[in-house]
């Protein structure tokens, strides 16, 4: 059975939609700033433009809720679009995100200690990592299955990798699937501690990289089967071709120096997916600017291409590293190269980090090319997970 990707729909710091995140990728503009939050020291983070207020009263929304709800809404609707109700369909909601509603929980807690008359306890109920993916399911038609995923920074991936199980299970015929992350103190101080922030904006495969900057965001896809596209009659973009998934149990915070789990989701999506090495025309990598995990997911490359390493980027030099939403928000990125035959770039590369694979620079590499048919793009997670999703022409 094929999975078909019908709707797309993604909020990030280039962009607050499909179309806008295209256009920022093209013209190889960053969306990661020096930005102030909420006090701390500035750092450079990839925010995303629009206010909470602004999310609110665009999404019609008559209550306050956390900001990874209100992305998270924000781009489902724009990937649910104008599909109408079917009752004969049967439609799922799987949303992944790391630390859930935590923005709002920590405003909560400065309120609380400045005895502000703002401070209120229903800022609590949309804490847990499921709140954002139920809100989306009230705000869609039809949902009968809501689930959420919760796998660190594969967590968007994740989500699309079980929606494309159950459909081809026969459980489900639609399914809005991705992630939604949201900056929030707990993460910032958090991989402040780990000291794998750069003062400057992300390199990521630069040989003088220096970690990472951290963004928000979410992306999600509309994936239907044959049936269910031919139904509601949307327009097929692409399909999900294969996906993997391993852990190497390794470390808490890296990567086996090995890549062994990369290695093993890679080989395992292109082996779902009936592809060679070779069929792989750009590889969107999880890329995190990080000296660990640019070092080990080239080994990993190597290891499953050999001397063929396609062409390789990675995105977050655009908009940061989204924790939950990367996986999927970059799914969507995958989906506009093969629309567009257009392998996005690494931005801000100077010194190659090894000069015989050397990670895209330029938006010129495919100009008059072969055109790009499949993309893999890998995520991977705290704890060991790692997350290869293969998304195809149709």
């Amino acid at each position: 059975m094929e999975i078909f990707v019908t709707g797309t729909g993604v909020v990030s710091a280039i962009g607050l939609n499909t179309n806008e995140n295209l256009t920022g990728l093209l013209a190889e503009k960053t969306g990661i700033r020096v930005t102030n939050y909420r006090g701390e020291p500035s750092r450079f983070l990839g925010t995303v433009s629009s206010t909470n207020q602004e999310l609110k009263q665009e999404l019609e929304l008559d209550f306050d809720t956390s900001r990874t709800a209100l992305l998270g809404l924000k781009a489902a609707k724009e990937a649910w679009g104008d599909t109408t109700s079917d009752a004969n369909l049967r439609t799922g909601v799987i949303s992944g995100n790391s630390v859930g509603g935590m923005d709002f929980t920590e405003q909560f807690i400065m309120d609380l200690i400045a005895q502000s008359s703002d401070a209120s306890i229903e800022a609590l109920f949309s804490h847990p990592c499921g709140f954002s993916s139920q809100l989306i399911a009230k705000e869609l038609d039809d949902v009968s299955f809501c689930n959420t995923i919760s796998t660190a920074c594969s967590s968007g991936a994740n989500s699309i990798l079980q929606a494309v199980q159950l459909m081809k299970a026969g459980k489900l015929d639609r399914v809005i699937a991705g992630g939604t992350d949201a900056l929030s103190m707990f993460t910032i101080k958090g991989f402040s501690s780990l000291m794998i922030f750069d003062a400057e904006q992300c390199r990521p495969f630069d040989a003088n990289r220096s970690g990472l900057n951290l963004g928000e965001g979410a992306g999600y896809l509309l994936l239907e089967t044959a049936e269910s596209a031919s139904r509601s009659g949307n327009k097929i973009l692409a399909k999900i071709s294969g996906c993997g998934i391993a852990n190497d149990s390794y470390h808490q915070t890296s990567l086996s120096p090995d890549g062994k789990g990369a290695v093993m989701s890679m080989n395992a999506a292109l082996e779902n997916a009936g592809l060679n090495p070779g069929d792989i025309d750009y590889v969107n990598t999880h890329g995190t600017s990080t000296e660990n995990n640019d070092e080990v997911e080239l080994t990993a490359l190597r290891t499953v291409f050999n001397d063929n390493v396609p062409s390789f980027a990675s995105t977050k030099s655009f908009t940061g590293h989204t924790l939950g939403a990367s996986g999927a928000i970059e799914a969507v990125y995958a989906i506009l190269a093969i629309q567009n035959d257009q392998a996005f770039p690494s931005l801000n590369i100077t010194d190659h980090l090894d000069d015989s694979y050397k990670a895209i620079t330029t938006k010129e590499d495919h100009k008059g090319g072969r055109p790009i048919k499949h993309v893999l793009s890998n995520s991977f997670g705290f704890g060991g997970n790692q997350t290869t999703l293969i998304i195809s022409e149709a």
